[in-house]
């Protein structure tokens, strides 16, 4: 038996996971899905893993999983305790010193997403719409639970720099998602490459798979745990 950890993204909590956490339960595994801080400025990335971290206790045999922003929060999570391996969905990768507020430029994403949005018809700048954007992908019944629940994002977590020296020596897999609207295909597989020396593996879906594809996603992950991993080179930033 696993236990995973499941932390959700920026501006979200613990039921992003609803749907994926009982069919991981209905495996044998034990599942942790804290809600992070996201509406509290006082909070950044260190308080965001004391919360993991606590909701852990001393539970083993962990696989965490990151979505989206949670990316950064991550690593210091695999830092701090002894994780069999981590997954990266749809997640951004960060690099030592850099933070999730430089992130952005840093990676290029602007104009990666701009370039997607021309290839696909859709309008750039203007307002953010989260329907388009999120939920495209996720039945009405879903999204409309997810739109009820949405919560304010401090700005406080973007600000400091990414404490890590370098990846943690864990190991890691990246999955994304072909159909991201907020973090095209392509741009991920080159963040993957770039900046952890892997190939992304892929799955169909936009951004919130755990809502959308969520036996599809809990197959990967369970994949990805009884994945035979001989000794070989970590991912190294």
């Amino acid at each position: 038996m696993a236990t995973y950890v499941l932390i959700h993204g920026a501006g979200s909590n613990a039921w992003y996971w609803h749907l994926v956490a009982p069919l991981l339960r209905a495996r044998g595994h034990d599942v942790v899905a804290p809600d992070l801080p996201c509406d509290d400025d006082s909070a950044g990335l260190a308080e965001y893993a004391d919360v993991v971290v606590d909701a852990v206790g001393g539970r083993t045999d962990l696989v965490v999983v990151a979505q989206s922003m949670a990316g950064f929060t991550a690593p210091l999570v695999c830092d701090r305790l002894r994780v069999d391996l981590l997954v990266m969905l749809a997640a951004m990768v960060p690099s030592p010193g850099e933070s999730p507020g430089d992130w952005w430029a840093n990676t290029g994403h602007e104009q990666a997403r701009r370039e997607l949005d021309a290839r696909e018809g859709r309008p750039s700048g203007g307002d953010f719409d989260i329907a388009v954007t999120f939920l495209h992908d996720v039945p009405p019944d879903v999204a409309a639970g997810a739109m009820s629940r949405g919560r304010n994002q401090s700005g406080t977590p973007f600000e400091k720099p990414w404490p890590l020296h370098a990846w943690p020596d864990v190991p890691t897999e990246f999955l994304l998602c072909r159909d991201d609207r907020l973090f095209p295909a392509e741009f991920m597989r080159r963040l993957a490459h770039d900046r952890l020396g892997i190939v992304a593996d892929e799955m169909d879906g936009g951004h919130l798979v755990a809502l959308s594809r969520p036996e599809e996603l809990a197959d990967r992950l369970e994949a990805y745990r009884r994945k035979d991993r001989s000794p070989r080179s970590r991912p190294a930033v």
